[in-house]
């Protein structure tokens, strides 16, 4: 039996290569250092570039002529149904959690091996731990990822661990379950505790807890009835 034909598009891998290489570039790049990195001469990517530009993917900044990724690919998935209903439905619970807590926190997803933050409430009080949205980390080594890789729900309960880049915070981490019952989402506290901390860790997980069921209940259409 003969193959399927394996079609080609090399503008688009020329655009995808290039939203990629600077997805994992901290810094601004010039034209001849994506095209090096691409493998391609500058004639090669300039109009791939072009075209980029003006559909707001990337940022050319005019004076120096570096290119850096915009926020266009954040703001798509964001328009995405599931996790734009998911983002509408935690973020007042949130802003309640974090105004209890006198602590940040933060919603992720599993996006491939690592973990993405969505969403995020600033702390209220005067200090706090901010993650900002659309920042990435590694799936293996965070509380965060341990809860949205468990296989059950109940293995990923109360996830309560230093954070292991960030010494003098704990992140409590709570899952967010599905219509199904599986973890879709994870909601952390990265609490801070110091001399002027008004809620302690033990009831910062209480409340991150509660957060994250009254969210699975919406998700899944039934009343929370915790207190």
């Amino acid at each position: 039996m003969a193959s399927a034909p394996e079609y080609t598009a090399p503008a688009l891998d020329k655009g995808l290569d290039i939203l990629e290489l600077l997805a994992e570039t901290s810094g601004a790049l010039s034209q001849s250092e994506i095209a090096e990195a691409t493998g391609r001469s500058i004639g090669q990517i300039f109009r791939v570039l072009s075209t980029l530009e003006r559909r707001g993917y990337v940022f050319r900044d005019k004076q120096s002529g570096l290119y850096t990724l915009a926020m266009k690919l954040l703001e798509l998935a964001h328009r995405h149904p599931p996790l734009r209903g998911l983002v509408s439905i935690a973020q007042p619970i949130m802003q309640v959690l974090a105004e209890q807590a006198r602590q940040s926190c933060n919603l992720a997803v599993l996006d491939g091996s690592e973990v993405r933050v969505v969403a995020q409430v600033e702390s209220p009080a005067d200090f706090g731990f901010r993650v900002r949205v659309g920042a990435a980390f590694d799936l293996a080594t965070t509380a965060t990822g341990a809860v949205l890789s468990a296989t059950s729900p109940q293995a990923a309960d109360a996830v309560v661990r230093a954070d292991t880049m960030h010494p003098g915070i704990t992140d409590v981490v709570a899952p967010i379950l599905g219509a199904r019952g599986t973890v879709v989402a994870a909601l952390t506290v990265p609490y801070v505790a110091i001399a002027f901390s008004e809620v302690d860790a033990d009831r910062v997980q209480e409340l991150a807890s509660a957060a994250a069921k009254e969210i699975s209940g919406l998700l899944s259409g039934e009343a929370f009835t915790g207190s």
